[in-house]
């Protein structure tokens, strides 16, 4: 998904293949656990480069097209809850979601439809990586219950095929979510006290800034949601 090229060819071999694209899925991600003060220039750009520009080069590798498909990019529940230690990819996925909202209004009178999906968090290497994380635990791992569940993998595909299968604008899994998915803008205030409590940003940048943190920590560059 770095290279418009790679990704042409991909589609376009595909197309030849099958006949015609019905579906079109960008879904890939690299991740940065780091505050802003210390997130090198590179390390930022490499993650909107990845998860926001992929979504992208996929796009319009795919498009135009003589077939009415459906396009579709993996967002995430981030693009509505802003975490601390995760601004570019909270930003890269908000990017996704406006991407796709966008493109769904400049295509739709050709017969194309265009949604995102907004996971919340559920097993991927890069969850792995995060709660073997000092930071990625203080903020996530020690309170994986209510705002940060995980769910299983199993109800993402069903979210996702069920999603596909109606050509959906918005896919939100859980279905649980998807209300709050829409009015977060709302009760902003709210989620920054339930989601993260008393000193647990200032603690998780202390343990992000360890000197003692392993390249593995710093950067999780993971394909992921």
């Amino acid at each position: 998904m770095r290279d418009i090229e790679s990704v042409r060819i991909a589609i376009d071999e595909a197309a030849e293949h099958f006949g015609r694209i019905d579906v079109v899925v960008a879904n890939a991600g690299l991740s940065s656990m780091l505050p802003m003060e210390s997130l090198d220039p590179e390390g930022f750009e490499r993650v909107i480069d990845a998860n926001l520009n992929g979504v992208w080069r996929t796009f319009r590798a795919a498009l135009p097209r003589d077939s009415r498909g459906y396009l579709l990019a993996v967002s995430s529940m981030a693009a509505f809850v802003h975490s601390p230690l995760n601004g570019p990819y909270t930003a890269s996925k908000a990017g996704v979601w406006a991407l796709c909202d966008s493109t769904r209004l400049e295509v739709r009178h050709l017969g194309v439809d265009v949604g995102s999906a907004h996971p919340t968090f559920f097993k991927t290497p890069m969850m792995d990586a995060v709660h073997e994380d000092p930071a990625g635990r203080k903020l996530w791992g020690d309170n994986a219950s209510g705002l940060w569940a995980m769910i299983p993998i199993d109800d993402v595909v069903e979210a996702v095929v069920d999603g596909i299968e109606r050509r959906s604008a918005m896919i939100v899994a859980p279905k649980r979510n998807a209300l709050a998915a829409r009015i977060l803008g709302l009760i902003r205030p709210l989620v920054d006290r339930i989601g993260f409590p008393g000193d647990t940003v200032p603690e998780a940048i202390r343990l992000a800034s360890s000197p003692q943190r392993t390249e593995r920590e710093t950067g999780v560059d993971t394909l992921a949601r």
